[in-house]
């Protein structure tokens, strides 16, 4: 039987790879609302996996599968094409997030209320 908490912490890994993706169009896109509504998308999956799950794995696997996501996209194809440009929005977005997920993993937990 799977434990609902690996349902959970998968469910968050391919959410925040799908941030990450969509983030990285959104943020070239419309510069500057894009790169601050990626950011805000960034925040909310974060902080969301951290309430939801109740423990820092909660902000550890979406981290992981954006991270992943925005690595491989940076990276391009041998063909030239990719999705960042190599502008300072894209370290932003990069460098934004990342502080992000450092500032979600050291939020104090509020303790939740007794049933």
């Amino acid at each position: 039987m799977v434990n609902v908490r690996v349902v959970w912490y998968v469910f968050l890994l391919v959410l925040g790879a799908l941030v990450g993706a969509a983030g990285s169009l959104a943020q070239t896109a419309w510069f500057p609302g894009g790169l601050i509504l990626a950011l805000l998308a960034t925040a909310g999956v974060f902080y969301g996996g951290l309430r939801a799950t109740d423990t820092q794995l909660g902000i550890v696997a979406p981290g992981v599968g954006w991270l992943v996501t925005i690595v491989l996209l940076s990276l391009g194809r041998p063909e030239g094409d990719g999705v960042f440009a190599g502008g300072a929005a894209e370290m932003i977005y990069l460098l934004g997030g990342m502080a992000v997920a450092v500032m979600c993993a050291t939020m104090a937990r509020l303790p939740r209320p007794a049933p």
